[in-house]
């Protein structure tokens, strides 16, 4: 049997775009014909679920009911996506060392990759400190989102180097600011990027998207999609089958 992957995006620290790397995630996996499915930790009104209802749930991740919805059903898919609510990423890795999450990670039964979103302020990389006992077996990666024009100008080289070091094995990733425009169509479509670029409406129904944003949004996700190809993304996830039982494909943003 596959082996299933769990990925969990999240940060200490709110407003620093970690729901809309979910995003990207889950468009990437079903560019690639992975079966995916997501919970949105957002409860209870949740944000990712509004973009992908048909993948995602809401779920209460410090509700033990919550956490077994999530936990006891990893068989039922191949990659298990979990956008964590603000404030919740060192509680929920706790949860998942209490219950022996992690020592299944550890004996290679389950693969795990972290995307930690890092903010632009010094208690973001403090986050680091906060994770690290608990990522040892992850794959992790450190996001740098500037999604929202984040600037990282608050940190020296030598301290985020003196950060970075603390977590072995950790890769950096940069996530390229999207058009504010462009952004904003998204947002009132509610609707995934690859659908936006697609012109098509939340039920696949034609529609009528500037094709100067479209074309903002392709550019920026391919960017994105570049990232997550650079570290293998792919790869993690490789041992599972895809939808249509063959190989995963290259991606593709699909123009209309």
């Amino acid at each position: 049997m596959a082996r299933p992957t769990v990925v969990v995006v999240g940060a200490d620290k709110g407003g620093v775009g970690k729901t809309t790397v979910a995003r990207t995630l889950l468009d990437y996996f079903t560019a690639h014909h992975v079966p995916t499915r997501a919970f949105d930790s957002e409860s209870p009104k949740g944000t990712l679920k509004r973009f992908h209802p048909d993948i995602s749930d809401i779920v209460d991740v410090t509700s033990v009911p919550d956490q077994m919805r999530i936990f006891d059903t990893l068989s039922d898919a191949s990659v298990t996506v979990i956008d964590v609510r603000a404030g919740l990423l060192s509680p929920t890795l706790r949860a998942l060392r209490d219950v022996g999450f992690l020592d299944s990670v550890k004996k290679g039964q389950i693969t795990f990759a972290v995307f930690h979103i890092l903010g632009s302020s010094i208690a973001s990389l403090n986050e680091i400190d906060d994770t690290a006992s608990f990522t040892g077996d992850a794959e992790y990666f450190l996001v740098k989102n500037f999604i929202n024009n984040t600037s990282f100008f608050e940190w020296d080289q030598a301290t985020y180097s003196s950060y970075f070091k603390k977590q072995k094995g950790a890769t950096e990733i940069s996530i390229p600011k999207l058009n504010e425009m462009a952004f904003e169509q998204v947002e009132l479509a509610s609707v995934p990027f690859l659908t936006f670029v697609a012109n098509k409406g939340p039920k696949g129904e034609p529609a009528n998207y500037s094709f100067v944003l479209r074309g903002y949004v392709r550019h920026w996700l391919g960017n994105v999609w570049a990232e997550y190809d650079r570290i293998k993304l792919n790869d993690l996830v490789a041992s599972a089958p895809t939808a249509s039982g063959g190989s995963t494909a290259r991606v593709q943003v699909v123009r209309s």
